[in-house]
């Protein structure tokens, strides 16, 4: 680290500790993901994980419904600048600032895609309540004509007499 820089203009961590607790971020298999996953596996979906993004060989789903065309993304408020949970940071603020911009500019330019070739795209915040989230996957996948999310949402929806 020469200069206080990291690989490509990545500024350095301010001390040993920062530096490990950045390492030890996970980019996929989260607590709010894996809680996802197995509430949507116990009503019996099933989906692929970590799958990279048709057309965009880069950039990888959490969860996606191939058949239903249907990509679900579960976004940590840190990276991807939750506005209910964003806060600035101090040290390597403008650094910090235009990396959560970018990403948030990543994020908008892969649902468009998706949208443009026929995908749905979903985007679930960690802080969501899983209850909330699993009914986002189910309505969009009932939206979509998935058998099992049309019962679901029959099941759950009041009858007319």
């Amino acid at each position: 680290m020469r200069d206080g820089l990291c690989r490509q203009g990545v500024p350095a961590p301010r001390d040993a500790n920062a530096r490990r607790v950045m390492l030890a971020q996970r980019s996929r298999n989260t607590a709010p993901e894996m809680a996802l996953r197995r509430a949507l596996h116990a009503l019996g979906f099933r989906y692929r994980v970590d799958l990279p993004l048709p057309g965009m060989r880069r950039r990888r789903s959490d969860l996606t419904f191939v058949r239903w065309r249907t990509v679900v993304f579960v976004q940590g408020c840190f990276w991807h600048a939750c506005p209910q949970h964003m806060h600035a940071l101090v040290h390597n603020a403008e650094w910090w600032r235009e990396k959560f911009e970018g990403n948030v500019r990543r994020d908008t330019d892969t649902d468009t895609r998706l949208v443009r070739m026929g995908w749905v795209p979903l985007r679930i915040w960690e802080h969501e309540v899983i209850e909330a989230a699993v009914g986002k996957v189910v309505r969009a996948l009932g939206e979509q004509g998935h058998p099992r999310a049309l019962r679901i949402l029959g099941a759950a929806a009041p009858r007319s007499v």
